[in-house]
């Protein structure tokens, strides 16, 4: 039984999160159905990571277990012709070792956060970015950031709901830029807690608007405390933009 990565780019606006739910649309449903409509057969993919409601990806990495050897790229094909209605798409498929996991042979992952940061609201970019109005500082996030980097104890930027065995995280990239009219936020770590991204973009964007200073966010990761956090930033300009393996998976 061969097994396939798939690589993958997705709008998460009109979707309810990566996860596959009955009665609802999610990514992993749509790519299921597809592997379905391909070659009958029913399946359950795992992937790197389980996006949120609303999050999207440009680097999302899964994998799939099939009954025929099927050409890599014939798959690749024949899984976008049966999403065309959907926003996912399959960017690069490859065959893989059979003891090679899209989750658990992960040594990294990366997301970018998208503020768009001018008066004016988005109109080509609605739901791809969050929409900040007032003028932010980003040299004041990036020096909040830098608290962020290093092994923490993030409860304080950890959803009440997060199933994960222990809020310790070592975050390798916390950077901040301003490209145009657009804040960038870039995080980097082997795997993050539930929502911790979206907690910690919040809280520096209070930074950035002068309500916080760059320590205050540094006594927020060590109040160890959810309620020391600021607001969740929304899920609109999140992106999983890439997952890192040790060695390259194709045979």
């Amino acid at each position: 039984m061969p097994r396939y990565r798939l690589d993958i780019e997705y709008d998460g606006g009109p979707y309810n999160g990566f996860q596959a739910q009955d009665g609802q649309p999610t990514i992993q449903g749509a790519i299921e159905t597809a592997i379905h409509g391909f070659c009958g057969q029913t399946v359950r993919i795992a992937a790197a990571g389980r996006t949120d409601s609303g999050v999207h990806a440009t680097g999302q990495v899964a994998h799939v277990d099939l009954d025929r050897d099927w050409p890599a790229a014939t798959v690749m094909n024949a899984l976008n012709a049966h999403l065309i209605r959907e926003g996912v798409a399959i960017l690069d498929c490859r065959t893989v070792a059979d003891d090679w996991h899209a989750r658990f042979s992960a040594t990294g992952r990366k997301y970018l956060y998208r503020i768009l940061n001018r008066p004016g609201r988005p109109a080509l970019e609605r739901g791809k970015v969050w929409h900040v109005r007032k003028a932010l500082d980003a040299e004041a996030m990036q020096a909040g950031a830098h608290h962020l980097i290093g092994h923490h104890d993030f409860t304080t930027f950890r959803d009440l709901a997060c199933q994960s065995k222990s809020p310790e995280k070592t975050l390798d990239v916390a950077r901040v830029t301003r490209v145009g009219e657009e804040v960038h936020l870039v995080f980097e770590a082997r795997s993050f807690l539930h929502r911790q991204v979206r907690s910690m973009a919040g809280t520096l964007v209070e930074a950035g608007l002068g309500r916080w200073s760059p320590d205050d966010v540094r006594a927020a990761l060590e109040a160890k405390d959810r309620t020391a956090c600021g607001p969740v930033a929304p899920s609109d300009g999140l992106y999983l933009t890439g997952v890192d393996y040790e060695v390259r998976s194709p045979l």
